[in-house]
């Protein structure tokens, strides 16, 4: 079985319940939900809440709510993997067993379902644990630069000083969408950044993390953008993205 594992407590501080925040005319959760669903690879797609009137909304767009995640689960300094954990357990002992665990984030709003069906179908098609969503950054990070308290600006790696921009090294870095999983490998928290992991690189358009009031617009104004554009701007935006990530990080065959 492959299951798909929401994590939306209700206690977001920095935008106010966030999960369920109206963004460009629907809760923010129901657009990873509707993605899961249009995937097709889900046998159970799962919402771990505290909150009723997400589990309630979760429901409404076809998500399962089976329990409430307990306190202990739901407070500022809990992580990831314990509250992807605790819905693995439920399920195996209330349900039957599982394979593949996908972690999806309700703040994703950009994720598409083909990514999803490929990340799995990469996953196991290799030897690798874990498949999650990365994308590059936009500068070359050996050129970053720092202020210290005096105000002084230096660089981190002055020895790049002079290095073409092309002679260096691609970085990457996590997408913060989804992660698929085998069953083991989340039980026994084998870490994704790592000889397990598998990259699935994403174009930077399609990738913007949502944890401010000015991500939040931010993210809106992408999304806006690219609807308006669809189909003809996105796909040739995706060709030029998907030739660059080849370059640097092949994809192994599906």
């Amino acid at each position: 079985m492959k299951i798909a594992i929401i994590p939306a407590r209700g206690g977001s501080k920095r935008i106010p319940r966030k999960n369920i925040k109206d963004f460009c005319g629907k809760p923010m959760l129901g657009w990873s939900i509707e993605a899961a669903r249009e995937a097709k690879v889900f046998d159970r797609i799962y919402v771990s809440t505290d909150d009723q009137e997400i589990a309630d909304i979760a429901t409404h767009f076809g998500a399962e709510c089976p329990f409430l995640r307990p306190p202990s689960l739901s407070d500022d300094f809990t992580g990831t993997s314990a509250v992807v954990k605790h819905a693995l357990a439920w399920t195996l002992e209330n349900v039957g067993e599982v394979d593949y665990v996908c972690t999806l984030y309700p703040t994703a709003p950009f994720v598409q379902p083909d990514d999803l069906a490929e990340a799995l179908q990469r996953l196991q098609a290799s030897d690798k644990q874990i498949a999650f969503s990365v994308t590059s950054f936009p500068f070359p990070i050996q050129r970053a630069l720092r202020i210290d308290e005096a105000g002084n600006i230096a660089m981190f790696q002055p020895e790049h000083r002079m290095t073409r921009s092309q002679d260096l090294t691609p970085a990457f870095h996590d997408a913060g969408q989804f992660y698929w999983a085998r069953k083991d490998a989340l039980l026994n928290e084998v870490q994704a950044f790592g000889p397990a992991g598998l990259p699935i690189v994403l174009p930077r358009h399609r990738v913007q993390d949502i944890d401010t009031p000015e991500d939040w617009v931010r993210a809106e104004y992408m999304f806006l953008a690219l609807r308006e554009s669809q189909p003809a701007t996105t796909t040739a935006l995706n060709k030029i993205e998907q030739g660059l990530a080849s370059q640097s990080l092949p994809r192994q065959s599906r």
